[in-house]
């Protein structure tokens, strides 16, 4: 099965204390992209400007990704540039520019419009529910969405969230969406809203998964080497999405999938903060990725006393 993300093509300016780039190709829909194209097709539908160029698009190409629905806009390209502190644990935005992003309305390509599984990514959830009009009923929609969307967009985010089957956001907002401290509860509430799985995103702490079965979580890798954050939670959702259509089968998507799905997860995020930008995921090989996961594997496993 393939995946079909709609989100952010962007350039990235990072600074962390462990070095920086500049303008190097990012955007949410871009590491998921190449965090999913490790396990099945993808299709990428987003926006970029005329400074986007063929260098630029081979970053994308160069692993199969469907580029089609990646509209090219008279004007400059999204930009993001910011400045991580010691612990990598909190950041300072420095710029953003949205560039052809303000104005971007996803219309999906006729070659695209039944997708097998779908990723909405963090944009505006009225866009995000123009998507869900656009495409037939993909077997699975997974969403993101940010406090920015909580706080301002919250009557738009609970009609798109009616629409999907997994919600995947941080423990802040989670809370913050549902309006409640206690973890547990408020993914009850969430769940309540439309989604039937909620993933909570924890950093270094790993990931929770809460649905119709007993909550599950898994820690995160621990690696020797971090050195930059930025799109780890793309990453995750890219890897979880992408497993699932390369392994999911063809009946409903059981609970023994969906915990290896986020497992894989964590090991694609964690390929990610090693290195920067996206470069951790360029060069990825699938022995490289099972030989990982086989680590994570026996770092949560243990047996009964």
């Amino acid at each position: 099965m393939s995946v079909l993300v709609v989100g952010s093509v962007a350039f990235d300016s990072i600074e962390t204390p462990f070095g920086s780039r500049q303008d190097v190709v990012g955007g949410a829909a871009t590491y998921f992209a190449l965090a999913a194209s490790c396990f099945t097709k993808v299709h990428v539908v987003g926006a970029v400007g005329e400074d986007f160029g063929p260098a630029h698009m081979q970053v994308l190409q160069r692993r199969g990704i469907d580029l089609s629905g990646l509209e090219r806009v008279k004007g400059k390209t999204f930009r993001w540039a910011g400045r991580y502190s010691y612990d990598l644990n909190s950041r300072e935005t420095l710029d953003t520019q949205l560039g052809v992003f303000e104005k971007f309305n996803p219309r999906i390509p006729e070659s695209c419009l039944a997708p097998d599984l779908l990723f909405l990514g963090n944009i505006d959830p009225d866009l995000q529910w123009s998507v869900l009009q656009q495409v037939k009923r993909p077997r699975l929609v997974g969403c993101d969405t940010m406090n920015f969307w909580i706080e301002g967009k919250l009557a738009s985010l609970k009609r798109t969230l009616s629409g999907v089957d997994t919600l995947v956001i941080n423990d802040s907002e989670a809370r913050e969406l549902a309006g409640e401290a206690n973890l547990v509860k408020a993914a009850a509430l969430i769940r309540a809203m439309g989604p039937k799985i909620l993933i909570v995103k924890r950093g270094e702490f790993g990931a929770a998964a809460f649905g119709s079965g007993a909550p599950f979580a898994v820690p995160a890798l621990l690696l020797d080497t971090v050195n930059d954050p930025t799109g780890a939670g793309d990453s995750f959702a890219g890897g979880m999405m992408g497993y699932l259509a390369a392994h999911a089968g063809e009946g409903s998507i059981g609970e023994s999938a969906l915990r290896r799905a986020i497992a894989m997860g964590s090991v694609m995020a964690s390929f990610t903060v090693q290195s920067f930008g996206v470069e951790g995921l360029l060069d990825l090989t699938r022995e490289r990725i099972d030989q990982r996961y086989e680590e994570f594997r026996r770092l949560s496993h243990f047996h009964e006393a």
